[in-house]
């Protein structure tokens, strides 16, 4: 006898809806019923990244800080930032410092007297914004005001509907460039900070539609000022799970969480699919937190942690 000697043993989107309608008691019957079960899915895993952390969606990320820039955008699937430092370079990549960069609530953020102070970043403020993509009634870029891919100036037909800081769309001829700003007057925008979250500067002519990106960003301070340094910011992120796709994809987790997912779609669909007896929805609820459970009871770090005590004495 021998054994098989493959550990690939996975579910695709086909298999799993198979095995939670059977769990139901039910059967795949229609193309709705695979629509609503991959729904399913989708609610599933956002509720996951919402009981905590998937040590297989933390990435590590890195933004150049630039001389004046206070608020840098992050990829727009973060959930937040779970440890960051502030690099610095003296001259040579190979010679770095990493320092730690405190995070802050928005309240201690907003009552910074100088937000535009310079130095080297010891403070942050992380925005999570929901990172979609939506128009901007009544605004384009105003006729006779076409930028060019260095104009740091932006004069629009209306600023009435943008946030007071943060990140716009342009696109023309199907490229589309992101662009930070902090600086509003009239319907200008001001020291605008140019290709942006992977986009690069380009082109764009008189009466190009403005859209407003609501990414997620950190605001740091103070703002860089690297004379003879390089700032970095090197931040591990948590990310949001992939979407749930057609019926020959599997799911963006590990094996470990396979009959996790499993249970967990068999009781939202049991919820949801009529004649399914109280009973079995109530055992099916029990076996998903159970299965939930053991899986996020393995899925974490196995490292070692010491405690010091903090002594403080008084004197009179």
């Amino acid at each position: 006898m021998s054994t098989t000697g493959v550990t690939s043993f996975n579910l695709t989107m086909n298999d799993l809806v198979e095995e939670a309608f059977e769990r139901c008691g039910k059967e795949l019957r229609s193309g709705y019923d695979f629509r609503t079960a991959r729904r399913s899915v989708n609610l599933l895993t956002i509720e996951w990244a919402n009981k905590g952390i998937n040590l297989w969606t933390i990435e590590q990320g890195q933004i150049v800080l630039n001389t004046g820039q206070s608020i840098y955008p992050l990829p727009a699937d973060t959930i937040d930032l779970l440890d960051t430092v502030t690099r610095v370079y003296n001259g040579q990549q190979t010679n770095q410092s990493d320092v730690n960069i405190s995070r802050i609530s928005e309240s201690t953020y907003s009552t910074i007297p100088n937000k535009n102070a310079y130095g080297r970043p010891i403070q942050m403020w992380v925005d999570r914004q929901s990172g979609n993509v939506a128009t901007v009634p009544n605004t384009t870029i105003a006729v006779g005001y076409a930028i060019s891919a260095t104009d740091t100036t932006i004069t629009l037909t209306s600023t009435a509907n943008l946030r007071t800081t943060g990140f716009i769309n342009i696109t023309t001829n199907g490229v589309t460039e992101t662009i930070g700003y902090q600086n509003i007057v009239g319907n200008q925008i001001l020291n605008a900070w140019r290709g942006q979250n992977g986009t690069v500067a380009a082109i764009h002519n008189a009466l190009d539609p403005v859209y407003t990106n609501n990414l997620p960003c950190v605001n740091v301070w103070p703002t860089p000022s690297s004379p003879g340094n390089q700032y970095t910011l090197v931040y591990y992120r948590m990310r949001r799970l992939q979407d749930a796709g057609d019926g020959s994809n599997t799911e963006d987790m590990p094996f470990r969480f396979i009959p996790a997912i499993a249970a967990g779609l068999a009781y939202h669909l049991s919820v949801k699919l009529p004649d399914v007896d109280l009973n079995r929805v109530a055992g099916l609820k029990m076996a998903y937190d159970e299965a939930f459970d053991l899986a996020a009871q393995e899925d974490r770090e196995k490292a070692s942690i010491r405690f010091v005590p903090r002594n403080l004495f008084y004197s009179r």
